[in-house]
């Protein structure tokens, strides 16, 4: 043989290789493709009624939405409807009910007045209160202090 045989055959031996190489990799490829092909074929089945789900779920919840929206404007409806009502009812029956109250404490008081020596006699006591440092202390406890100072 000579050197160009011998090149000739190791040239041959090489894309013999090369070729089993590449026709590994195609089938794996192809392998890997139909794969593929089943996985995305599969989410498809899975993802289009979850789609439909999720439509139906989306639809429910304006729904929920729209009701509670006309809830919220009756709800609005009827606090101005109270308010309107308290302000007609205070207008009409406050003017008068602090008539009849005021009628009914100098009625109380001209009764008082009017027992004469008998409320005479018991003369109410008058609060006394001591204003120490811009505060004004009730008796009872002035009292207490005063005890205090007593015993020193």
């Amino acid at each position: 043989m000579s050197g160009g045989e011998v090149a000739g055959v190791l040239v041959a031996v090489f894309w013999a290789i090369l070729v089993s190489f590449l026709a590994v990799a195609l089938a794996r490829l192809a392998q890997t493709l139909r794969a593929t092909t089943k996985l995305v074929a599969d989410v498809t089945e899975q993802a289009v009624p979850l789609l439909a789900d999720a439509s139906t779920a989306v639809r429910s919840a304006q729904t929920q939405i729209d009701r509670v929206d006309a809830i919220a404007s009756d709800v609005q409806e009827v606090t101005s409807n109270a308010s309107a009502l308290s302000t007609t009812v205070a207008s009409t029956f406050g003017g008068p009910l602090v008539k009849v109250a005021a009628f009914g404490y100098g009625v109380r008081r001209a009764i008082s007045r009017k027992a004469g020596p008998e409320a005479k006699e018991m003369p109410a006591k008058p609060s006394r209160r001591t204003v120490i440092v811009g505060r004004t202390v009730p008796a009872a406890r002035r009292g207490k202090r005063d005890n205090r100072n007593k015993r020193d």
